[in-house]
């Protein structure tokens, strides 16, 4: 029942800054049942506005390739640096768990052009013995001014007591007009699994463009978006993000303006996801599917502890989800 933190990799370059770049790098990782990524950013800033708000609003895309498995392929709907409100990226990784994206608020910091972030990103894989290899591919927008002392680091949080191995799939993407469509995720065929949830986004921040969904497997009818924000917990002040606006704390909002998480409560994947949208003008939006599935061999530790950490994406979507008072 071991719990144990590796730094995997440390960097001074792949930060954002004053032009818009894409990252690749890769390192070698020990063995063992690897539950999560954490990723930690520390910048300053060249003015305090250049990231107006949750730092993760100035990501464009993050893929992470473990052994040659895409484990995590995200990429953004829309993407600002000046927006000022919760991220697209951290609103996705907090619905599958409170406390996936996380930032120091910079009145707790040296200045208020200082940054501090963490990302957690759900891996859920046993390594086998010896030496692995995970890849990653990161962009971002670019900044108004360039960015000093620059630090990123990546460390492998080990737990013998995951629960479960996390998929997130490629986006399908799909145009849509003012009026009601089918829709159909594609799922891949080679990962085994449920569907705990699928990510929808929009190529703007304006959360009018829709208007409501339906998942045709689970519902007879449509359901309002901000009846759908009400199942996944965002209407209870679900959404916590860092404004430096609140100081010495986080924001708490009610929706992410244009992304919006659908729990699914572990669908089959005997089929591919179909399902329908209205929206009240025309534009690009992107599924992307959450895949889990149960953890498979669990090495033991060299030291046991006494207290278990379970970790499990499936039911931190169901906690997080009001489907279940």
């Amino acid at each position: 029942m071991a719990v144990r933190y590796t730094l995997v990799e440390s960097n001074t370059t792949d930060a954002p800054s004053n032009a818009a770049a894409t990252y690749n790098r890769g390192f070698n990782i020990p063995s063992g049942s690897v539950d999560e990524i954490i990723v930690r950013v520390t910048q300053t800033l060249n003015a305090a506005g250049d990231i107006a708000a949750d730092w993760p609003n100035v990501l464009s895309s993050a893929r992470f390739i473990l052994n040659g498995e895409t484990c995590f392929d995200w990429v953004a709907g829309y993407q600002s640096a000046a927006g000022n409100g919760p991220s697209p990226f951290g609103y996705f990784l907090n619905s599958m768990g409170r406390g996936r994206s996380v930032e120091v608020n910079p009145s707790n910091l040296a200045a208020a052009t200082s940054r501090e972030a963490y990302l957690r990103i759900p891996i859920g894989r046993t390594l086998p013995s010896g030496v692995s290899r995970m890849e990653y591919t990161i962009a971002y927008g670019a900044l108004a001014g360039a960015s000093t002392s620059n630090s990123v680091e990546f460390w492998i949080r080990y737990n013998s007591n995951i629960q479960t191995t996390t998929t997130i799939g490629a986006a399908t993407s799909a145009q849509y007009s003012a009026t009601t469509q089918q829709l159909v995720m594609r799922v891949p065929q080679n990962v085994p699994g449920t569907l705990a949830g699928v990510l929808v986004q929009n190529d703007a921040i304006t959360d009018t463009d829709f208007t409501s969904f339906r998942i045709v497997s689970q519902s007879d009818f449509s359901m309002n978006q901000m009846q759908w924000r009400m199942l996944n917990g965002d209407l209870y002040n679900g959404i916590e993000y860092m404004d430096p606006a609140t100081g010495a704390q986080l924001t708490f909002a009610q929706l992410c303006g244009g992304v919006i998480f659908l729990p699914l409560y572990g669908l089959d994947l005997t089929d591919d996801l179909r399902m329908q949208c209205t929206a009240t003008t025309a534009g690009t939006l992107t599924l992307t599917p959450v895949i889990t599935s149960a953890i498979a061999g669990k090495p033991a530790p060299s030291q046991v502890q006494t207290q278990p950490v379970p970790t499990n994406v499936a039911k931190a979507v169901l906690h997080d989800s009001a489907a279940q008072v």
